[in-house]
């Protein structure tokens, strides 16, 4: 019995800054955003959007499409938790009106969240085979205004639907995982922005991509030739090119084409989006998909990395026809809602959205009918509506 994704919803918020305005206000050549850093755009998240909206709105991009009784587990993936106590997850059972027996939960290690719920749906799956299960990572990447990670910052969700005989892709048995207690990147429970170590998280990163991706070809006896594309978490488009050409080191030139051409592939929504942390790395898939030629039964390679820091290497085929589960012009038409900040417009947004409204304060959303989005707390509960 094969198991793997069999639907794949996106979400971003309507706002973006353009990298060359925000370089110019930084006194930055442009160049060092677009090609040292490999983003061209950034998703802003207003006070409106938080990870259980966006995690609602990217489900509601399927949620008409399946059978709905037949799920039967509800995983949340994110480090931008709405609670210390209660599952973002439960918000989004309600928003749908998922039945009561919905087994719900949310889970967290940095970003590699998305990558943990996929697994424990997989394993959900293979045991009740008759059942679905819904996996979301939504995320905001937030820096703080004029630090070094600001131009790797952005918003997102991605949320995907897991079963038997899947439509797009069916997951591998096997995988290589590699962990270790180490400060690259944190934050802190009186902190609102992440504290990071650029650098050491880069080089760290890269050395768990080696130590997987080794792990994996020996353990399924396959060499880097086998695969169609590799695929990274992407908290900024060069970070997962320097792994990719690691990948690609001592290659015949047809597969160091391949992977490099597919890599281009995936990394189009990031370079649009920006860092989304736990749903980085399947953004990347969906824009592999959207945006490669793969032929049928394609070995697809994922990378999944999270700081502090974990990381694992698995692998998946593309299901023949699996074009026709994607909504490539809904996406583009998703990103070309966005409206263009100035940086004075940004950096108000950025810092209001820091802050909780009043108890009581009724917040309006300016997107599009038909999204959800974070009203108010009363009485400290936080209240969803559809706009």
């Amino acid at each position: 019995m094969q198991v793997g994704i069999d639907k794949i919803g996106f979400f971003t918020p309507n706002k973006y800054v353009d990298m060359v305005d925000l370089a110019n206000a930084r006194n930055e050549d442009p160049n060092k955003y677009l090609i040292g850093i490999g983003q061209r755009k950034m998703s802003v998240a207003d006070q409106t959007q938080d990870a259980v909206s966006m995690g609602i709105n990217a489900t509601l991009r399927y949620w008409n499409k399946i059978e709905q009784d037949k799920v039967g587990l509800l995983v949340f993936g994110t480090e931008s938790s709405v609670d210390q106590s209660k599952s973002a997850s439960l918000f989004v059972k309600t928003a749908l009106k998922m039945k009561p027996e919905v087994r719900t939960f949310e889970v967290k290690e940095a970003c590699f969240g998305l990558t943990a719920a996929l697994m424990i749906a997989r394993d959900f799956v293979r045991v009740h085979p008759e059942q679905t299960a819904i996996v979301i990572g939504s995320d905001i990447a937030r820096y703080g205004i004029k630090t070094p990670g600001e131009v790797t910052q952005g918003a997102g969700a991605i949320s995907m639907l897991i079963k038997s005989e899947p439509k797009i892709l069916a997951l591998n048995d096997g995988h290589s995982a590699y962990s270790q207690d180490i400060n690259d990147f944190w934050r802190p429970n009186d902190h609102s922005t992440a504290l990071v170590e650029g650098k050491y998280s880069t080089q760290v990163y890269l050395d768990f991509f080696k130590k997987t991706f080794d792990a994996y070809k020996e353990e399924k006896g396959w060499n880097t030739q086998d695969f169609s594309a590799i695929i990274y978490h992407l908290p900024f488009t060069k970070q997962g090119l320097k792994a990719n050409r690691i990948a690609i080191e001592d290659q015949d030139e047809r597969t160091a084409e391949r992977l490099m051409t597919n890599f281009d592939a995936s990394k189009q929504f990031s370079m649009q989006v920006g860092n989304i942390y736990t749903a980085s790395l399947y953004m990347s898939l969906l824009s592999l998909l959207e945006n490669a030629e793969l032929s049928h039964n394609a070995l697809i390679g994922l990378f999944s990395y999270g700081s502090g820091a974990m990381a694992e290497f698995y692998s998946g085929n593309v299901i023949d026809n699996y074009q026709r589960q994607l909504d490539p012009e809904g996406d583009q038409a998703l990103l070309d809602r966005r409206s263009k900040l100035s940086i004075a417009e940004y950096e108000k947004i950025f810092n209001e959205a820091l802050e909780l409204p009043a108890d009581g304060q009724e917040l309006v959303s300016d997107d599009e009918a038909g999204y959800w989005y974070f009203a108010r707390t009363q009485n400290h509960v936080r209240i969803y509506k559809q706009k």
